[in-house]
C-alpha cells in the first residue's frame, strides 16, 4: 500500500535558496517510511548535505545503510526525482522491489523490461509533475544521446533533484572492479552544473577515493569516510593443504552452525556445482548460481535462497552485489580472492543485521599458484600496451600478494584489514575475533606446517600449473566475475588444466643436463625418478574426469532433489499412487538421457525445469508421464550411485569384443594362443626394475668365470 508523503518543514535557508532540513524532520521520515528509530553513522551528514545542493562523496562498509542517503532526499522533496545510477539489473531489480513493498514510487529501465513497461516509465518522467520519486539506470543508458536529452528535459523543468552514483569505486581504472562505462558518468557534470551528486562506495583505498572525486568533477565535496571495521564479523582462515578433506570440513562446519543462511564462493563454475552437489549429498540445502546457468535457472536460485527455500548458495563472485538479505550468517571464500578490495566487499555481506556472523576463507598454495598464473599471463600481455595498464597489471600482482599475506602470516586479521585500506588502528580493536587473535598459538602451528608442505612439495617439483593454449586467457582486465561481463560467457579462469603433465615431464627428462661424466649410479638414479615421476603423472591424468562430465555425485543429488519435490507434488495432489523413490529415479534418468551427453549446465537446467514443472502440474499430467514406469518392459536405468562412467563402459565393450574374436577362431597358431585364459603370464617388468636385474646379474659371479659372446654383444651396444 503506498504511503501518504510525511510534510517536513526545512529550517532557516542560505543566500542560494537551498533548504536546511532539521535532523527531527528527517528521522521522522526515516521511521514512516523504514521503520528505523533512528540514522547510522555518517548517514544524516551526508542527507543534509546534499539537500543543502553540496555534491558528497561518502564511504561506507558493506552493511552501512548508503541506499538511505538517497531515498531520504528522494522522500524530503515535495516534487522530483532523485537518479540512481547502478552497475547490475539485479541490484536496480531488488531495491525497486523492496522500495515498492514500503509504498515509495520507484522504477528502473533496463534492457530486461518490454517495451510497454518502458513506453509507460518514460510517459510518467514527462507528465507535468511526475509521482515517480526514484528512478535506477544502468551507467551504458546514461551514455546514450536519447536518455541524456531526457535528463536535460527534466533538469530544465526543476524535477532533476540528486544524481546518486552506486559502487563509484567503479569509475577508477586503479580500483578492483574497474569498468568502463563508469568513466562516460564524467560528463554529468558538466551537463547539469546545479544538481547535486552523490558518489557512494564500500570499498576504496585513498587512492581510488581521489580517482573518484577527479573523475566525475565533484565541486568543493563533503568527503564522509566511515570505519571500515565489522566489529561483528569473525574472521578465520583453513589451510587445505593440512585438511583430509576441504568439502568435508565444510559440510560438518555448516551442518554445526544449524540451518543459517550461507554464500561460498568459488573461483570456477565447475566447482561452483561440484561443492553444491557434494553439499546436497550430506543433506545441506544448497544450489549453484553461476553465469554458466540460463537466466531462469539463475533466477529461481535466487529466489529460493531470498526466500530461505535454500540455505546455501555455491557461487561465483559475481552473485550477492545489491543483495538485500541482511541474515546472512557465514561467507565463505572456498578459493583465495584476488585482492583485499574484493574479499572485503564479499565478506562483508555477512551480518548486515549487525548480528553475530563468520567470514571463512579456504587457503590452498594451488589456489595461490593459479591466481599468480592468471595475473602474471595477464601482466605478459599488458606489457605490450600502454604504460598504464601495465602499472594496472603489477597493483593486480601488488594488491594480490597482499590476499596472500593476511593467509599466510600471524597477526590480527581484522588489523591486517583496516590497514589495506588506510585505517591505522591497534590489535585490541579486535577483541578475539579472529583466529589469529583467538588462538594465536593454534594459527602459529599451521603457519609451521603450512611451510613445510610448500618446501616438501617445491622439492618434490610437483604443484606446477599449465594453460591448455595461451588463447584460453582473457586479457586481464575481463577475467573477474565480478561483475558478470566478458568473462562469464568465456572460460577465461576455467581453462587450467594438467593436460600436458605427461609430456611436460617427457620435456623436462630430454631437456635436462645430466653430465656424460656421471657414474652408472647416477645414472640409473636419474632414469628412475624420471620414470616414477611420469608414472605418477600419468596416474594423477588417468584419475581425472572432464570438467564438464556428469559426476554420479551430481546425480544422486539431482535424484535427491527431484525425490523432495515429488514428496512436495504428492501432498499437494494427495491422491499420487506411485512410490516415490521409483518416481524420482524416472524422472532423473529421464533428464539425462535427454542431456547427459551435452554437459552438466543442460542437464542441470533439465533438473531445475522438472522440479518446477513437479510444483505446479496435475495428477493427470504426472500420471501420463510416469505412465512409461508401469508400460517399460525392462527396468529403468540405474541410478546414479551404479551408473558406469563412459570409460568403464569402453573397457566393457573392448572386452566383449576381444572375447567374441578369440571364440570364433577355431585353431590356434601357437601354444601360447591355445593356453588357459585363467592362465596368468609373468608380468611386465618396468624400466628401473629391469635395469635392477641387470645389475644385480652383473654383480654376481659367473659360475664358469666366462662371458659368453651374446652378452659381450648387448654390452657393446
Amino acid at each position: 500500500m503506498k504511503k501518504s508523503p510525511l510534510p517536513l518543514q526545512s529550517s532557516s535557508s542560505r543566500s542560494n535558496g537551498n533548504n536546511i532540513y532539521g535532523k527531527e524532520a528527517l528521522v521522522k521520515l526515516l521511521r514512516w517510511h523504514f521503520g528505523y528509530a533512528d540514522f547510522r553513522g555518517k548517514q544524516l551528514d551526508a542527507i543534509q548535505a546534499i539537500l543543502s545542493g553540496r555534491d558528497c562523496f561518502c564511504l561506507m562498509p558493506t552493511g552501512g545503510g548508503k541506499s538511505m542517503c538517497y531515498q531520504i532526499p528522494a522522500l524530503a522533496k515535495k516534487a522530483g526525482i532523485v537518479l540512481v545510477v547502478c552497475p547490475l539489473i539485479a541490484l536496480m531489480e531488488n531495491q525497486v522491489a523492496a522500495l515498492k513493498e514500503k509504498g515509495i514510487a520507484a522504477e528502473y529501465l533496463s534492457s530486461t523490461q518490454t517495451s510497454a513497461v518502458k513506453n509507460k516509465i518514460h510517459e510518467e518522467i514527462n507528465s507535468g509533475r511526475p509521482s515517480l520519486r526514484l528512478l535506477y539506470v544502468t551507467p551504458e543508458l546514461i551514455a546514450t544521446s536519447g536518455f541524456m536529452s531526457k535528463l536535460t528535459k527534466i533538469c530544465a523543468r526543476g524535477l532533476l533533484n540528486l544524481i546518486a552514483i552506486d559502487e563509484a569505486h567503479c569509475i577508477s581504472s586503479w580500483g578492483h572492479d574497474f569498468r568502463p562505462s563508469y568513466r562516460k558518468l564524467s560528463s554529468l557534470r558538466s551537463h547539469f552544473p546545479s544538481v547535486p551528486i552523490l558518489a557512494l562506495t564500500a570499498t576504496a583505498a585513498p587512492k581510488v577515493q581521489k580517482d573518484v572525486i577527479e573523475s566525475l568533477c565533484l565541486q568543493d565535496p563533503l568527503v564522509l569516510k566511515s570505519s571500515f571495521n565489522r566489529p561483528n564479523i569473525y574472521y578465520e582462515v583453513r589451510y587445505k593443504d593440512l585438511l583430509d578433506d576441504a568439502y568435508a570440513d565444510l559440510s560438518n562446519l555448516l551442518k554445526s552452525e544449524g540451518d543459517v543462511c550461507a554464500i561460498v564462493y568459488c573461483l570456477e563454475r565447475t566447482a561452483c556445482d561440484d561443492l553444491s552437489a557434494h553439499l546436497s549429498k550430506f543433506g545441506i540445502s544448497s544450489a549453484a548460481y553461476h553465469a554458466g546457468l540460463n537466466d531462469k535457472l539463475r533466477s529461481s536460485v535466487l529466489e529460493d535462497w531470498i526466500s530461505s527455500k535454500i540455505q546455501v548458495v555455491v557461487a561465483t563472485v559475481a552473485f550477492g552485489m545489491g543483495i538485500d538479505r541482511k541474515d546472512v550468517r557465514i561467507v565463505c571464500h572456498f578459493n583465495i580472492p584476488k585482492s583485499m578490495e574484493a574479499f572485503y566487499q564479499e565478506s562483508g555481506r555477512a551480518g548486515r543485521d549487525q548480528l553475530l556472523s563468520k567470514s571463512l576463507l579456504y587457503y590452498g598454495i594451488d589456489d595461490r599458484k593459479r591466481m599468480e598464473f592468471i595475473l602474471r599471463n595477464a601482466e605478459g600481455k599488458k606489457l605490450k600496451a600502454s604504460n598504464a595498464q601495465e602499472g594496472l597489471s603489477k597493483k593486480s600482482l601488488t594488491d594480490f600478494h597482499q590476499m596472500v599475506e593476511y593467509c599466510e602470516s600471524s597477526g590480527c586479521r581484522r588489523k591486517k584489514i583496516l590497514e589495506s585500506f588506510g585505517e591505522q588502528v591497534t590489535a585490541s580493536l579486535c577483541k578475539k575475533s579472529c583466529d589469529g587473535c583467538k588462538h594465536p598459538n593454534l594459527v602459529a602451528k599451521y603457519l609451521e606446517e603450512l611451510t613445510t608442505t610448500s618446501v616438501l612439495r617445491n622439492k618434490g617439483g610437483s604443484s606446477r600449473i599449465f594453460m591448455s593454449s595461451s588463447s584460453t586467457v582473457n586479457d586481464g582486465g575481463n577475467f573477474s566475475e565480478f561483475w558478470n561481463r566478458d568473462d562469464e560467457a568465456s572460460s577465461s579462469e576455467e581453462a587450467i588444466s594438467d593436460s600436458d603433465d605427461g609430456i611436460e615431464v617427457i620435456n623436462r627428462l630430454g631437456q635436462s643436463k645430466l653430465s656424460t661424466k656421471s657414474g652408472f649410479k647416477e645414472k640409473i638414479d636419474f632414469l628412475q625418478r624420471a620414470e616414477e615421476k611420469y608414472y605418477e603423472s600419468k596416474h594423477e591424468q588417468g584419475n581425472k574426469q572432464n570438467k564438464n562430465a556428469i559426476s554420479d555425485t551430481l546425480r544422486e543429488s539431482s535424484r535427491q532433489r527431484l525425490l523432495n519435490a515429488f514428496k512436495q507434488a504428492q501432498q499437494r495432489l494427495g491422491n499420487i499412487k506411485h512410490q516415490v523413490e521409483i518416481s524420482a529415479t524416472f524422472l532423473e534418468n529421464e533428464c539425462y538421457k535427454k542431456y547427459g551427453k551435452t554437459g552438466k549446465s543442460f542437464y542441470y537446467s533439465q533438473v531445475a525445469s522438472t522440479v518446477r514443472w513437479l510444483s505446479i502440474t496435475t495428477s493427470v499430467e504426472l500420471n501420463d508421464r510416469l505412465g512409461a514406469i508401469a508400460s517399460s518392459p525392462s527396468q529403468p536405468e540405474t541410478s546414479a550411485a551404479t551408473s558406469p562412467t563412459p570409460d568403464q563402459g569402453h573397457r566393457e565393450h573392448t572386452t566383449e569384443d576381444k572375447s567374441s574374436v578369440v571364440s570364433e577362431t577355431p585353431t590356434c597358431a601357437s601354444p601360447i594362443e591355445c593356453s588357459s585364459p585363467s592362465a596368468k603370464l609373468p608380468a611386465i617388468p618396468s624400466f628401473s626394475e629391469f635395469i635392477n636385474s641387470k645389475v644385480n646379474k652383473q654383480l654376481r659371479p659367473s659360475p664358469s668365470g666366462v662371458e659368453n659372446n651374446s652378452e659381450k654383444r648387448m654390452k657393446l651396444h
